[in-house]
């Protein structure tokens, strides 16, 4: 191939890498239904009240199937920026920051497998590994570097974080045992309930997106 192929090769590439203004609102769109059913939340009975479940990471993975890995970390993005403008934050930044990255370490790897094949199949291996992700990530994340921000942030000392942990779980003693025993249930649990709703409601969605895309 000489330089010129070369070069046309390059620029088409680049082109189809770039979002068209479709895709633009399309992810605007995502992102403001996500925050919207950020307000959406509810706590658990296995995990601390400061963690609350909620499901706005549907449209995020959706759009992801939909437009790519990139959009959906765009929507991701918006999805907090939104929520973090209108409601403020009680966790001096830390609850925001951690929905952002867990969130990216779930829709980043169902994204991308789901679109090397975009069949059923690939869907289901791309949120299970996904989940498990988010799973791990969290756990890691939330014993190293997030509980012991938002124990600094707010003055308390890691044994408070701790105790709250042993009051929904005994069997918490640490921050170890505080990510597996509360952080990885309450991550199942939310992979779950995401991967079953964006399976049943992808296909129509996509049919949508398809047509004004």
């Amino acid at each position: 191939m000489d330089q010129t192929a070369a070069k046309q090769v390059s620029r088409k590439e680049g082109a189809k890498s770039r979002f068209s203004v479709r895709d633009i609102a399309f992810i605007g769109m995502f992102g403001a239904i996500a925050s919207v059913l950020m307000f959406i939340e509810f706590p658990l009975p296995f995990a601390p009240s400061f963690y609350k479940l909620d499901l706005s990471e549907v449209p995020v993975l959706i759009g992801s199937f939909a437009l790519g890995p990139v959009a959906g970390i765009f929507i991701e993005l918006i999805k907090i920026l939104i929520h973090f403008i209108i409601k403020g934050t009680t966790t001096a930044g830390v609850g925001e920051a951690a929905n952002f990255l867990i969130g990216i370490s779930f829709i980043l790897p169902a994204s991308i497998i789901y679109r090397t094949g975009k069949t059923k199949k690939r869907a289901v291996i791309g949120m299970a590994l996904g989940t498990a992700s988010m799973i791990v990530v969290g756990c890691l994340m939330n014993a190293f570097v997030l509980l012991p921000a938002y124990a600094a942030a707010f003055g308390m000392p890691i044994d408070t974080l701790i105790g709250m942990g042993t009051a929904v779980n005994k069997a918490v003693n640490n921050l170890f045992t505080f990510a597996v025993l509360c952080v990885a249930p309450f991550n199942l649990l939310k992979g779950v309930l995401v991967s079953l709703i964006t399976f049943l409601l992808y296909k129509h969605i996509s049919v949508f997106i398809k047509k004004y895309r």
